[in-house]
């Protein structure tokens, strides 16, 4: 044999390897035989066949060959000795046993048999460690190759012999019967086999034509095997006896005979586990070889294995069940991820917290059912994160999403980041910008969270003042989704001066539902930085009057309905006696028909309010300045030929305000009124007698102030000759409490639906006031409009609904039921950018759960293995399988999504689909 090999060149071989592959592939089928071999020895064959080119000139004659073989690291013979478990081998009746942990790609790689037969041909070795294709998948039409087949203990009763068997789960239960038969030399009809997981009986194998597989026999699993009809001293016979006791016992087989064997399929050219391409085959020309490996090439049990609750750690095992099953995660921790890690990163953990959580999640992806205690990995979690130590309970997002920011920053490949100073959009393409920011972004962050789990916003904020807008695009690692709640409301009121300091401006605030007047004025108090001489006056408008003060502090806000209208009037604060001047606005109203005659004058717009002191002494002359002053931020003024708004062409009165006197804007300098003073605003006041005093006469005569009325009513009439000199939109156009009422409305009537919060999530909102932006224009902090657009989706969408609310005086939780997609979440149309034509599909693979009240509740986790289309429940250290159509409740809480390819090829994980894209492939010449 090794003369044959002698006398092929490097390239002979490996061009011989690619005929006999690409022939192989094309005709795999379920039972044909693979062969592992070690990667050790591959990755010396690599080098070897690809050093040609280093001696080669172009000619390829047997005599160049001869000169230069001496220099050539040619293999020896083929060793896989270290794949062998050679302590377990010695001792096991079931011939050559594996390590448990070996890793497709990492320490060994399969071959197709005629490949194998032709390496052997010319290498000799072994030993031979032969492995049969069998069909996976839910529709059974996917083919791997099973390198862990199930190794089942067998319990002869009541003998009490045992045996150990490594059986395929595709086999029957029919084959497993005559093997035990043949195992402990018994006839088939003198025995019964019975799931015994825990050493308890769960359900009995009867059903011959049924796979291992269907049945849910899983890798370590107890199998019993039981004589029939044998006497015992009773005179019960054993099968009798223990038919008595298994009554109930197989409704209980599905919770606890719950760990389906994944089979430790290592894919070839077939499915996946983790959805990415690649073989053995394709890097021929590298420096070295990484073969694929999928998520369940370790063992059949593995990624099955619970969590110990550790005292009230369900919300940590819950998240880290989710992380562990990514499956990119699941690839990546299981390599050699520790040259990535940075130890010099002042925002990580010294790489501490990456090295614990990959060691728990090597141990929960390792072979065997025994729950894993993550105690180390909890005592790195306490030390660097003292809000999670101790045994209470804690939020589960709140730990992933430490989680998540933490190992990005312990896994950070930038070792130095740089300063980068974000530029202004400038009016530049989003995409121009947009790809600028995710440059600078990935220049000073780059790991493996990154890559997976980080997506890019598009944010604009718009001044509601000076209509500044404002375009950044900022990094998410997921999305926390609002949903309806019942505990809060949003209102809108608008706040009006009486000093002529400021226009009228509007605020959205969010108060408690059942909460009371006196939430409503600090939220509001908060949001317009109220002084502390200054209060706020809040007044219903009905009818383009008010209706009614709102003073009593504990009014129920509930009392207050969608579609009233509310002002808050901006005063100083008084403690001496005061009445408040309204000012009711007034347009000439036209008539209908031909004539079109004017038919008297109506109220419009939103009353304006002015404190006058009781004490003082008002005459008219006064009352038309303190009116000027309301009215002046609306004073229109001569520039560049067009009428503008001058906001700042009044100031308000000199004096301060106090306690013991009130700014009374008719006590000030006045000089800068005297211009507007020259002419006088048509203004009737209403006396006691509700007749109308015409205040444009008599400047000096003193206005007698009811003594039943707290009031004192003002008309301001205005005139087309007078409109043109005040711009009075901004007070026209009073909004009602409720902007969305009508879609709130609507929302109530409908599901509520996954795609429903995020549209709320995305929609156009006032910023909150404790959030409030700094204008650049302005030079003020202004409540902008906030609207946020999703630009670059990641791989994995983490999605965060926000069942909790918390505040001073009450923590609540939402227990609404979440409509959410498990398959064909599609996202393409929330994608603001359209240059991006790639449709933005995903499929649920996991989610947590929460159950309960606030402080007291438990968290579990729903996840898909995706390589077996299987759906498990993992409740600490129990682990059970569940219907997909019981993946849905009110209890879910954070919920994992993954992007699915619809590439074809991407999928593909064999030796053809990748062998022609390296140098494999013949090329022309």
């Amino acid at each position: 044999m090794a003369e044959v090999a002698r006398k092929l060149t490097p390239d002979k071989e490996k061009q011989a390897v690619r005929d006999i592959s690409v022939a192989a592939e094309a005709q795999t089928k379920v039972g044909d035989t693979f062969y592992l071999i070690t990667q050790r020895w591959w990755q010396d064959w690599l080098e070897y066949v690809n050093q040609t080119s280093i001696v080669n000139d172009g000619s390829s004659s047997e005599h160049q060959w001869a000169v230069s073989s001496s220099v050539l690291k040619k293999p020896s013979c083929i060793d896989n000795s270290d794949l062998i478990d050679e302590a377990v081998s010695e001792d096991s009746a079931m011939g050559i046993e594996l390590h448990d942990t070996l890793v497709e790609g990492t320490d060994y790689i399969l071959l197709p048999k005629e490949v194998w037969n032709k390496m052997h041909s010319w290498y000799g070795g072994g030993p031979m460690l032969a492995r049969n294709v069998i069909n996976t998948g839910l529709s059974q039409t996917d083919l791997s190759v099973e390198v862990y087949p199930l190794r089942l203990e067998l319990h002869l009763i009541p003998k009490g012999d045992r045996s150990s068997i490594r059986i395929s789960k595709k086999e029957t239960i029919g084959e497993l019967h005559r093997e035990a038969c043949e195992i402990f030399d018994l006839t088939p009809k003198e025995v019964c086999i019975w799931d015994y997981f825990s050493h308890q009986k769960h359900a009995l194998l009867n059903d011959m034509e049924k796979t291992l597989d269907d049945a849910n026999i899983q890798m370590d699993q107890d199998i019993l095997v039981e004589l029939i009809n044998i006497k015992t001293e009773d005179g019960l016979s054993s099968n009798q006896e223990n038919g008595s006791m298994n009554n109930g016992s197989l409704t209980a087989a599905t919770s606890h005979s719950s760990i389906a064997t994944s089979g430790g399929l290592s894919a070839s050219k077939y499915s996946s586990r983790n959805g990415n391409s690649g073989s053995h085959f394709q890097n021929l020309n590298t420096e070295k070889a990484y073969g694929t490996s999928g998520v369940c090439t370790r063992g059949a049990i593995c990624g099955l294995t619970g969590l110990l609750n550790l005292g009230n750690t369900c919300f940590m095992n819950s998240a880290i069940q989710c992380l562990v099953h990514t499956p990119e995660f699941a690839l990546y921790f299981r390599e050699d991820y520790h040259q990535e890690i940075n130890r010099q990163n002042p925002l990580g953990m010294v790489g501490e917290l990456a090295l614990a959580f990959g060691d728990l999640l090597r141990k929960l992806w390792a072979p065997g059912r025994a729950p894993v205690a993550p105690r180390p990995f909890k005592a790195k979690l306490a030390r660097f994160a003292p809000q999670f130590s101790g045994c209470s309970q804690h939020d589960s997002q709140e730990l992933l999403a430490f989680l998540l920011d933490g190992l990005h920053e312990d896994l950070n490949r930038v070792k130095h980041k740089p300063y980068i100073k974000s530029k202004d959009a400038d009016g530049r393409p989003d995409e121009e910008v947009a790809d600028e920011y995710w440059a600078n972004h990935i220049a000073r962050n780059d790991s493996i969270i990154v890559d997976v789990c980080q997506g890019q916003y598009k944010s604009t904020l718009v001044c509601p003042v000076c209509n500044k807008v404002s375009v950044t695009f900022d990094p998410f690692m997921y999305l926390s989704l609002p949903l309806q709640s019942t505990t809060t409301r949003s209102m809108t009121l608008t706040i009006l001066t009486c000093d002529g300091s400021a226009l009228p401006a509007a605020y959205t605030l969010t108060v408690p539902k059942h909460g009371r007047c006196r939430d409503l004025i600090q939220a509001l108090s908060n949001a317009c930085s109220l002084q502390f001489n200054e209060k706020l006056l809040l007044a219903e408008i009905r009818g383009h009057l008010i209706y009614r003060f709102l003073e009593d502090p504990m009014m129920l806000l509930s009392t207050i309905k969608e579609d009233d209208h509310l002002t808050a009037y901006k005063i100083p604060k008084v403690l001496k006696k005061t009445k408040f001047l309204q000012l009711i606005h007034r347009r000439e109203e036209q008539g209908t028909g031909n004539a079109q005659s004017p038919v008297g004058w109506k109220p419009y717009g939103t009353p304006l309010v002015s404190p006058i002191s009781c004490d003082d002494t008002i005459t008219r002359s006064d009352i038309q300045q303190i009116v000027h002053t309301m009215l002046s931020p609306m004073l229109r003024t001569k520039g560049s030929g067009a009428m503008t708004t001058s906001i700042a062409s009044v100031v308000a009165s000199n004096e301060s305000h106090t306690d013991s006197s009130i700014a009374d804007p008719t006590k000030g300098d006045g000089g800068s009124y005297e211009p507007m003073l020259s002419e006088k605003l048509p203004l009737q006041l209403v006396d006691e007698n509700n007749a109308c005093i015409d205040l444009t006469v008599g400047d000096d005569k003193v206005v007698k102030l009811s003594l039943s009325s707290m009031s004192i009513l003002v008309f301001v009439d205005w005139s087309q000759k007078l409109l043109a000199s005040y711009d009075t939109n901004h007070i026209e156009n009073l909004p009602e409490v409720c902007k969305y009422v009508h879609v709130s409305k609507k929302a109530r009537n409908e599901p509520l639906s996954l795609y429903t919060c995020l549209e709320a999530f995305l929609r156009e909102e006032p910023l909150v006031p404790e959030d409030m932006w700094y204008c650049p224009q302005c030079k003020e902090r202004r409540q902008a409009s906030k609207k946020l657009d999703i630009w670059r989706l990641p791989e994995v969408l983490v999605i965060h609904l926000k069942r909790f609310s918390y505040s001073r005086s009450m923590k609540h939780k939402l227990d609404t039921f979440v409509n959410f997609p498990i398959h064909d979440f599609d996202l393409t149309n929330y994608v603001a950018n359209k240059n991006n034509t790639r449709r933005q599909i995903y499929e649920l693979y996991a989610l947590t759960n929460h159950y309960g009240g606030m402080g007291s509740g438990h968290y579990t986790a729903h996840i898909k293995l995706l390589g077996e289309n299987r759906w498990y429940n993992f409740d600490d250290s129990h682990i059970s399988p569940i219907n997909e159509e019981d993946v849905k409740s009110a209890a879910a809480y954070v919920l994992f999504y993954k992007r699915v390819n619809n590439d074809r090829s991407s999928a593909s994980n064999g030796v053809y689909s990748n062998i022609n894209s390296q140098n494999l492939t013949p090329t022309a010449s």
